[in-house]
């Protein structure tokens, strides 16, 4: 049993749902990956189909996605240059997850509850 401040967090640090939300957990991550769900995306396409999102905010939790194994981002040697993401098979792993949190929170809105979190 944890007895240490680092005990506790080290425990934290293996169980899976802090894990999952590790992975996930940052404010666009769920909606990237939702749209690489559907094939490889251009930095702009991301842009223009997440337009609450700021560029830097993209920009940053693409980075993280990337170093976490979710996504793959291609470079092509061209000008201009052409910058594509697209879902790795452990990316494509959570696809599952990502449709099940969708379909609840079509039901969630169904109920007309107001959602009080800032988004």
């Amino acid at each position: 049993m944890p007895t240490s401040k680092a005990d506790k967090a080290e425990s934290l640090n293996n169980m899976p749902l802090i894990a999952m939300i590790k992975l996930i957990g940052g404010k666009y991550k769920p909606l990237i990956l939702w749209r690489l769900m559907t094939g490889t995306k251009r930095y702009s396409t991301l842009r223009k189909e997440i337009p609450c999102a700021t560029a830097k905010m993209i920009t940053q939790q693409l980075r993280e996605l990337e170093a976490d194994g979710l996504i793959k981002r291609t470079v092509y040697p061209v000008v201009p240059p052409k910058v594509e993401y697209t879902l790795t098979p452990q990316g494509e792993s959570i696809s599952p997850v990502l449709q099940t949190m969708y379909e609840w929170g079509q039901k969630h809105l169904q109920t007309n509850q107001p959602i009080k979190t800032k988004t």
